[in-house]
């Protein structure tokens, strides 16, 4: 568990109503990428504010109405997932210079120069970032950063990334999880089946195979079924 003085807020809004939890920030990418389960250890406290400066709990009537529980836990993944977290300037800082480190370093992995077949440098993709005025955001998944990265340096280096077709099928005790794989890979083809497990066909690049495999196994527990499709 967080101390106090190191946590920070993640804020969800619905309507007029706030809905905030402390957290260490060190685990939001955890959290957001369902790496971390043990949500106790993230929290400074295991209670959803109203206004956490000023200690004010949200009512239970409020959390069922708008989360359908009162469940700290569950609660709390889906604050720190669908809402804000407030970050001091320090913080951010670090956090937008850790991603950029991890999004210059999958790119130069995933990629080639089509004009010579080579991997670009990281410093050269370095400095077409600087050039196509990339931005950071510090809680996007370096998955999204990548995506959204590569689009706006094509216009200064030549670039290539081979991409990869994996057919998926989660079984239906873990389709809670299937808005992450939308918000983090490019679906082309996905489908509901009778027994309310649902199969798609994902899109990504060579190089992060192993890894979709990684974040698919973490968030069915490995009850995950794929097959790469040539």
């Amino acid at each position: 568990m967080v101390s106090l003085d190191k946590a920070v807020i993640a804020r969800y809004k619905h309507g007029k109503k706030n809905f905030e939890v402390l957290v260490d920030p060190e685990k939001v990418d955890l959290i957001r990428s369902g790496t971390e389960e043990n949500i106790g250890d993230a929290l400074a406290v295991e209670e959803i504010f109203e206004e956490a400066s000023k200690g004010e709990k949200a009512t239970e009537n409020d959390l069922m109405a708008v989360f359908s529980t009162t469940d700290v836990g569950e609660i709390a993944k889906r604050i720190i997932k669908e809402g804000e977290v407030q970050l001091t300037a320090e913080q951010r800082k670090k956090k937008v210079e850790e991603k950029k480190n991890k999004v210059i370093e999958r790119i130069s992995r995933i990629s080639i120069n089509p004009q010579t077949n080579t991997p670009h440098p990281t410093t050269r993709i370095e400095i077409a970032m600087k050039e196509a005025k990339v931005h950071i955001d510090p809680f996007k998944s370096v998955d999204e950063l990548v995506n959204e990265t590569v689009k706006a340096i094509r216009a200064i280096i030549p670039i290539k990334i081979e991409e990869v077709r994996i057919a998926i099928k989660i079984p239906a005790a873990y389709t809670g999880r299937v808005y992450e794989i939308k918000k983090n890979y490019e679906v082309t083809k996905e489908e509901w089946q009778g027994d309310g497990s649902f199969i798609a066909l994902l899109k990504v690049p060579a190089g992060m195979r192993d890894e979709l495999f990684s974040f698919l196994n973490a968030i069915t527990k490995g009850e995950i079924q794929t097959k790469v499709v040539k």
